[in-house]
């Protein structure tokens, strides 16, 4: 069978759904897609943004973590929102469909307290489109074998 050169990698095509999911977000900071995928099938996805049926940060007079000088990779407990990759491992859970052995297609690299949800939920490899500061998480990942895997455009 002749190979078609015009399909995307799998990683490519993934990573680009995690961008369009991040578009659903109404986080005010960073729009962050999280693409869930078990064999290379979607399993499910998830955005960051305030839990089902609370005010947004802009509903409620803007970022809370803004509005109290927070500085970017810390404290990630002090926002309304709920992380995209925590909504996408949320939203399998509902379903009752197994990420265990999947790959997230994230387009920003987990936070710590995203990290040890991955890890407890047995995910084995992590494509990231762009950087986030955050020494434990990187620490985390290196200790647990997760396959790590920057995305690049060819």
């Amino acid at each position: 069978m002749k190979k078609n050169d015009d399909r995307p990698s799998w990683d490519e095509y993934f990573i680009k759904m995690a961008r369009l999911v991040a578009t659903r977000s109404n986080c005010v900071s960073r729009k962050v897609g999280a693409v869930i995928t078990v064999d290379n099938q979607v399993v499910s996805t998830g955005y960051n943004g305030a839990p089902k049926g609370l005010y947004h940060c802009v509903e409620k007079g803007g970022c809370l973590r803004k509005l109290n000088n927070i500085e970017s990779g810390t404290r990630q407990e002090v926002c309304r929102a709920v992380h995209a990759e925590q909504n996408a491992i949320i939203s399998a859970a509902v379903k009752g469909v197994s990420i265990k052995g999947g790959t997230l297609y994230v387009n920003t690299y987990p936070c710590s307290i995203c990290t040890r949800m991955l890890i407890n939920a047995e995910i084995k490899r992590i494509v990231y489109d762009s950087d986030y500061s955050d020494e434990l998480s990187k620490e985390m990942l290196k200790e647990s074998k997760i396959e790590l895997v920057k995305y690049s455009e060819k």
